[in-house]
């Protein structure tokens, strides 16, 4: 699980890579929940909020640019 600070020392481009990353293993999660048993059903929801903190921090980086690119 990524630490608000982690997240905000990452470039754009390494933020772009972990949200990918982070989407196929939840792809690859709920492709074993269908043919086996997955033993730690948490990390659904670690992986969610991973790939929710990487969004919230891309979504401030675009408002702060967009907010100087104005001033």
């Amino acid at each position: 699980m990524m630490k608000a600070n982690e997240v905000h020392k990452l470039s754009d481009e390494e933020i772009t890579v972990e949200l990918r990353r982070l989407h196929r293993k939840i792809f690859d999660l709920r492709t074993q929940a269908v043919t086996e048993k997955i033993e730690d059903v948490t990390q659904f929801s670690k992986l969610r909020k991973d790939i929710a903190r990487l969004n919230t921090e891309r979504s401030v980086r675009r408002i702060k640019s967009t907010q100087e690119a104005s001033a």
